[in-house]
C-alpha cells in the first residue's frame, strides 16, 4: 500500500463539476492498493498518517499532528501509484489491485482514520475526479507499507 500525503491549506475533489469532498487545513492523501495488501497494513498506514507530526508548533517546528491542529483528511483512491514505467512510454498497472480487492481496503483505511476522531472526506473510487489542492509548505511525503 502506498500513500502520497500532502499537507494542505485546502483541498477538494470534484466529479463532473460537482464537489464531492472538501477540507481546509489537513492532509490530501492519494492512496494506492496492491494485490498483497492486508487489513494489518491498512491499520499500520492509517495510524502512521494520522499521527504524523508535520504541522508547526508555536516555535515554527513541525511538531503537531492533525488531532493537535483540528486538521482533516481528504482521501482519494489512486491506482496509478502502482504504475510501472520501466518499459516503453506507456505505464502498465498490473501491480495495482483490482477493485474487488482495493475497494474494501480503501474503505477500511477511511474507517481507521475516522476512529482517530478525524473528519475524513473522500472522492469516489474509480471515478474520473478532478483534485484541487493548495500545498502548505510544501510538505509532501511518500509512505509505503513495505518500508514502514
Amino acid at each position: 500500500m502506498r500513500a502520497v500525503v500532502t499537507r494542505v491549506t485546502e483541498a477538494s475533489v470534484s466529479i463532473d463539476g460537482v464537489v464531492c469532498g472538501a477540507i481546509e487545513q489537513g492532509f490530501l492523501v492519494l492512496l494506492g492498493v496492491t494485490h498483497e495488501d492486508t487489513a494489518e497494513q491498512v491499520k499500520k498506514l492509517a495510524d502512521k498518517i494520522c499521527g504524523l507530526r508535520v504541522f508547526s508548533d508555536e516555535k515554527g517546528q513541525m511538531n503537531r499532528s492533525l488531532a493537535d491542529t483540528g486538521g482533516k483528511l481528504l482521501v482519494i483512491s489512486q491506482f496509478t501509484l502502482y504504475g510501472n514505467c520501466k518499459k516503453g512510454r506507456r505505464p502498465e498497472f498490473l501491480a495495482a489491485a483490482r477493485p474487488e480487492v482495493a475497494i474494501p481496503l480503501y474503505e477500511q483505511f477511511v474507517e481507521v482514520c475516522a476512529t482517530h476522531g478525524l473528519a475524513v472526506e473522500t472522492g469516489e473510487f474509480g471515478a474520473n475526479m478532478q483534485v484541487h489542492s493548495v500545498n502548505d509548505g510544501p510538505v509532501t511525503l511518500l509512505l509505503d507499507t513495505d518500508t514502514l
